[in-house]
């Protein structure tokens, strides 16, 4: 596939065709997803419904994509990428389940989320088996570093998860505090997946340096944006309720910007809203972040993590498949979902 192919010209920007990239791994993407309906087999019916129905909830598949396209980049997959792909979408949507449950969420991905349908209990106890499910699988790789890499990145998405909370309802909640949560809490699955492909493949140290890092920063981006676009989306096109993020009182970036860019009487206006978790307050908040130039602020910083991702995948060999994951990380930065 051409470099060509992944983009369309505009008057602007390039637009990235994401289609094209999805079908540089669409016959590994099919034996994965047929992985995950196979693993998800149980003898417990309450268990088969509410993994097929989360898993099978839309989604962009994208931290198993990076992994195949980072083994391919390498020069091919085999049956252990294969594994490890599920195992990555796995233990993310399991984080989705508790999540949801934490942050007491009824949408996800425009559909009700399994705790408004099942409730709260069941959610999170398939979770738990989800990420049983998901260690079960990593064993059979057989590959000791693959088992410690994995241990450590679901360590530190519940360390994010916990420093999430305790940043809940604070309007004091610092950048460098943000940004904290989202490298452990979403970035550290992005760059274990683009990590454990290295590994997988037999690649150097460096080359596997290099791929956790674009997978680092990519995280970092992606997350940036999905707070952006709390803001800036339509609930059709996020598939879950404008102002959540506000509602569940997370001072995310766009928030900390406008406390800090604001007068004194907007800052109080937010301040107040983190503080009670004020969804009746968003239209006076979006207010706020549009005047403060939040969501420029926030984009830019996407763009600098970005073009960090990129730069790390100078340990790569030209091949479309680095392309496209180049491809990818510009994608991330200029979705609207």
């Amino acid at each position: 596939m051409m470099v060509s192919q992944l983009y369309s010209a505009s008057a602007t920007a390039p637009h990235i065709n994401f289609d094209s990239i999805k079908a540089l791994t669409i016959t590994e993407a099919k034996a994965v997803d047929q992985l995950i309906i196979d693993e998800l087999s149980s003898d417990v019916v309450l268990i088969n419904q509410m993994g097929h129905y989360i898993v099978g909830n839309g989604g962009k598949r994208l931290r198993p994509m990076l992994l195949l396209l980072a083994g391919k980049a390498l020069g091919g997959t085999s049956h252990n990428h294969l594994i490890l792909a599920a195992v990555i979408e796995f233990i993310h949507t399991a984080t989705l389940l508790h999540d949801d449950v934490v942050d007491e969420s009824d949408l996800r991905r425009g559909k009700e989320s399994a705790n408004a349908v099942w409730g709260n209990a069941a959610s999170v106890l398939v979770g738990d088996y989800l990420y049983s499910s998901a260690f079960e699988m990593m064993v059979r790789t057989g590959n000791m570093r693959v088992m410690e890499i994995l241990s450590k990145t679901t360590t530190a998405i519940a360390e994010g998860e916990v420093l999430q909370l305790l940043n809940c309802n604070n309007p004091e909640t610092t950048e460098a505090k943000y940004l904290e949560v989202i490298a452990r809490k979403t970035a550290i699955l992005f760059s274990a997946a683009t990590r454990l492909s290295a590994v997988i493949s037999g690649a150097s140290a460096t080359v596997e340096a290099g791929l956790a890092e674009y997978g680092q920063h990519l995280g970092i981006a992606f997350q940036l944006i999905d707070d952006a676009l709390d803001y800036t989306s339509s609930q059709e096109e996020l598939g879950k309720n404008l102002g959540d993020d506000l509602s569940e009182g997370k001072p995310t970036l766009p928030l900390i910007h406008a406390i800090q860019k604001s007068s004194p009487s907007e800052a109080k206006i937010i301040i107040d809203a983190i503080k009670q978790g004020n969804r009746e307050a968003f239209n006076e908040v979006y207010a706020i972040v549009q005047s403060t130039q939040a969501i420029a602020y926030t984009e830019q910083r996407a763009d600098e993590e970005i073009d960090k991702a990129i730069n790390a995948l100078a340990v790569l060999d030209a091949s479309e498949y680095k392309d496209a994951l180049i491809a990818l990380a510009k994608f991330s930065v200029q979705r609207h979902y």
